[in-house]
């Protein structure tokens, strides 16, 4: 058989299979939609069939399209799982992995992992969706990212959550703070100094207000921000102290910021990776999801909650 049509072929193919749309297809493979087109043309007359019905609304696949469609991801995935094991062809693979994180594991966490997966595979573009927990939930439900690392999710029935470490929730302050040499500090005594928070509509808000329902003197807020990463600003600016979960504060050598651990009660939250229950990651995806899971090494222990605590969710 007189082969006519090649990889790059199949991989405009699997991509617009998936999207359903050209225009959208073509901008993830990175070409313009005439060239995109000739290459769905070229593998149509290759094979002698049509795979795809299109209309200037629309593009659906065909019976024959349905069912070629899912035989060239397969091949695809096993092609790619072939080079990724490869060594030094792994090194050249080129890819992208979409995933989607909460931006308080982002800002001090991520990159770490991120680092090492570039310096093994450089030739892979990683695109990070920072959004929040219901952002990040709703785009791996839609197949907008590949995964995400999480706090939310394990309740879902069509999102598998896979635990990756406890973290607890600590005071965030400057050096200079009154609070800084502390080595622990109660949230009533929290509330004592100018408190900030993020507002109600955060995962984390929710988190802790369900937290510290009972607890007498709980902190009032002075400020509120959407984000832990704008908190951790407005601290070092000097407007107050914030509650903020661990893996969103700098390293012990920071020169402005320390952390304390939080009691009375102690408030946790479990991250977690998520993806779709039941679909396989792409091998480039998940090298990553890999090596996500065996990072709860790469924080000190402090920053992580006690074994014997659940939980606050």
């Amino acid at each position: 058989m007189n082969i006519k049509f090649d990889l790059a072929d199949l991989q405009a193919f699997a991509a617009v299979a998936e999207l359903q749309s050209f225009r959208a297809a073509a901008e993830a493979i990175h070409l313009s939609q005439p060239a995109f087109s000739r290459r769905i043309d070229k593998l149509e007359e290759a094979l002698g069939v049509r795979l795809l019905d299109r209309t200037t609304r629309r593009v659906t696949l065909t019976t024959v399209g349905r069912d070629f469609a899912r035989k060239t991801q397969q091949w695809l995935d096993d092609l790619d799982g072939m080079l990724m094991g490869l060594g030094d062809v792994a090194a050249r693979r080129m890819g992208e992995v979409t995933i989607a994180c909460v931006p308080s594991a982002v800002y001090y966490f991520l990159p770490q992992v991120v680092k090492r997966y570039h310096e093994r595979f450089p030739g892979i573009r990683v695109k990070i969706h920072d959004a929040s927990a219901n952002e990040v939930l709703l785009a791996v439900a839609q197949g907008d990212a590949d995964f995400g690392l999480n706090f939310i999710g394990s309740q879902e029935a069509e999102i598998e959550f896979k635990p990756v470490l406890a973290e607890r929730f600590v005071a965030a302050c400057r050096r200079d703070h009154v609070l800084a040499r502390r080595k622990k500090v109660s949230w009533a005594e929290l509330g004592q100094h100018d408190f900030m928070s993020v507002g109600k509509t955060s995962g984390n808000r929710l988190l802790m207000d369900l937290a510290l329902a009972n607890v007498p003197d709980r902190p009032q807020c002075r400020y509120e921000a959407k984000h832990v990463t704008t908190l951790l600003g407005l601290v070092e600016a000097g407007l107050g102290v914030a509650a903020v979960p661990s893996l969103a504060m700098p390293g012990k050598d920071h020169p402005t910021l320390v952390s304390i651990p939080l009691v009375e009660p102690v408030v946790t939250r479990q991250m977690g990776l998520i993806k779709r229950r039941g679909r396989s990651l792409s091998p480039a995806a998940q090298q990553l999801y890999d090596l996500l899971v065996t990072t709860r090494t790469l924080r000190p222990r402090s920053a992580l909650a006690p074994q014997k605590i659940q939980s606050g969710r």
